[in-house]
């Protein structure tokens, strides 16, 4: 008798492969097969017009410290994400020293805006010092998807190097006990090590995070312990990913030197690499030079796989969260109000002036984003559009607010003040902030039609106040499955193959990511022309009171994690069969 059988859906099975008509059917956690299945079932899921396929695997999270108090993960869970990799870009939590805490929560504030505030209060600190400590804690708990960890640069050089850790070169010694702790996180089953190389990635305080300017030797005696300890992966962001942000300082290597950097480590190593590529709008082309450097070094033996988003990385603009006039002397005072009150006072058109005509109050935390955020904003308002239904994530760049603006001729800071007191002051505008210098995301099909390529980048679990791109695998089926209209589609087969068996095997999961007897059923049923994602819901559900925003989708009939029935019909079962994943070759 079977478990689960899911019925007469449309098999897109993950490898690539065209999809099929059939059933798939579930025991005891595992795929018991596939095709024309007549086995009786203890339960049967019609899956008649649906598309049946791997649950999604988002390989660049941020949930390090959620996932200690947040048994739901919902941003992600409901986007049919079944496995979740966190600790990238550097920045994590173990290892930790005993009066190390504050310092990593600092650092994670400042590179990935998760309220400091939440941290400290929703972590059990004390429960682990070492990275198999941490791993150890999180294996006593369950959520609704399963979790992969990485070991974060940051971390692991503040807990060696202590306050050397940002500005000095590491010694013999450092070298030493860092591939050692490195060798045995990589045996306690971390799939990873992370390292940030740019210069905008900083603390609450302004501090970079401690590894942005290592050397090659350095990385070099760190991941030879890696690989001495498991089949672990490096993640990296190298130095000139964004080019140069105004506002922030240069990066330190050019990006193509850094390529050929991590193609020399992943030759001599043997060792799967997996760094970010966006289309930048101040070097448009760079990322087809890096995509053709990456063709070659794979071609000498080097395994480098490039993590691309499926459409721009996006930031929000919000009177709930930030905005250009935030650091305003005359908002600075009204900013204490509750939401309603502080959206009639702004409504007045003295306060309105006051506001328009004064100059920003520097922020005394300079690594914030209530910092740089106010001035950013104000510099990419011709990319900055309105977030109405039904969302458009490809947009013609004269519906842009700068462009709205300028047919009315208004000034376009005044034009976006009252556009965010629309809604009763919950009005959302949306920066497109990578892979639109053309205006379209031609790129970001080109890029995923690469050979080499993996999709990522959601950045689940961050950017709370600021991102909400945690959409990214819905949107892989909506837009470019279903209604791109501004230039040709990309086949379902190969978006779903970009997300779920690509990431699974580039990260040493390979338990998963396909619909294949024996592999986990992790299993999306999904209803096509119902798929829909909807606006950013605005929460203040985080320990310590903290915000956030959290974008959800509807049109998931069920999704199965390891055999369980985690969501049905976009809703959370209360089911939890998540657990620790870990890479295969150590379990």
């Amino acid at each position: 008798m079977l478990d689960i059988l899911i019925r007469g859906g449309l098999i897109v099975d993950g490898s690539g492969a065209p999809q099929y008509s059939g059933d798939v059917a579930v025991k005891e956690g595992t795929i018991a097969a596939v095709g024309k299945v007549t086995a009786p079932a203890h339960r049967v899921i019609d899956a008649e017009g649906a598309l049946v396929m791997p649950g999604w695997v988002d390989a660049h999270t941020h949930y390090d410290g959620q996932v200690t108090w947040d048994d739901h993960l919902e941003g992600s869970a409901a986007n049919g994400v079944t496995t979740v990799v966190m600790g990238n870009c550097g920045v994590g939590f173990a290892p930790v020293r005993p009066d190390g805490a504050q310092a990593l929560i600092e650092l994670m504030e400042g590179v990935e805006d998760i309220p400091g505030t939440a941290l400290f209060e929703g972590m059990p600190w004390g429960e682990w010092r070492s990275f198999p400590e941490y791993m150890a804690f999180l294996d006593q708990r369950e959520w609704s998807v399963d979790v992969a960890a990485q070991l974060a640069h940051g971390a692991l050089r503040s807990y060696v190097m202590g306050d050397r850790a940002v500005d000095e070169s590491a010694n013999g010694d450092d070298l030493r006990q860092m591939r050692e702790i490195v060798e045995n996180s990589a045996a306690a089953g971390a799939v990873g090590f992370s390292t940030s190389r740019i210069s905008i990635h900083k603390s609450r305080s302004g501090d970079y995070v401690p590894g942005t300017f290592a050397g090659e030797d350095e990385l070099r005696a760190i991941l030879t312990g890696m690989r001495a300890g498991g089949d672990a992966i490096l993640q990296a962001i190298p130095a000139n990913t964004l080019g140069h942000i105004q506002g922030s300082e240069p990066d330190h290597s050019p990006l193509l030197d850094e390529v050929n950097m991590l193609g020399r480590l992943s030759r001599e190593l043997d060792l799967r690499v997996v760094f970010t590529v966006f289309q930048t709008a101040n070097q448009p082309g760079m990322w087809r030079d890096v995509l053709k450097a990456v063709s070659a070094k794979n071609g000498q033996g080097a395994r480098l796989a490039p993590m691309v988003a499926p459409r721009t990385a996006t930031t929000l603009t919000t009177l709930r969260c930030y905005h250009p006039f935030m650091r305003r002397p005359t908002y600075l005072k009204l900013a204490h109000l509750p939401h309603e009150k502080l959206v009639a006072e702004l409504r007045n058109p003295a306060v309105k002036a006051a506001i328009l005509r004064e100059a920003d109050v520097p922020h005394p935390d300079k690594g914030t984003m209530e910092s740089f955020q106010p001035q950013f904003i104000t510099s990419v308002l011709p990319l900055i559009f309105k977030m109405e239904r039904p969302i458009d994530y490809e947009p013609r760049v004269e519906r842009s607010i700068a462009a709205l603006a300028e047919k009315e001729g208004r000034d376009p800071l005044e034009y976006l003040y009252d556009y965010l007191l629309e809604e009763d002051g919950s009005a959302v505008g949306v920066h497109l902030a990578t892979n639109y210098a053309d205006g379209n995301l031609d790129a970001c099909r080109e890029m995923l039609m690469d050979g080499n390529t993996v999709m990522g980048l959601s950045d689940a679990g961050a950017h709370v106040n600021l991102v909400s791109d945690m959409s990214f695998p819905t949107f892989n089926l909506v837009h470019w499955g279903r209604d791109r209209s501004r230039g040709e589609r990309l086949p379902i087969e190969l978006v779903v193959e970009k997300a779920t068996s690509r990431p699974a095997e580039v990260f040493g999961l390979t338990d998963r990511g396909r619909l294949e007897v024996g592999k986990r059923a992790d299993i999306n049923v999904v209803d096509l022309d119902a798929l829909d994602i909807k606006v950013p819901e605005y929460r203040r559900d985080l320990p310590a009171g903290g915000s956030r925003f959290v974008q959800p989708a509807t049109g998931y009939v069920a999704t199965l994690n390891n055999g369980a029935v985690a969501r049905e019909h976009d809703q959370d079962t209360g089911a939890r069969p998540g657990r620790v994943a870990r890479p295969q070759s150590i379990n």
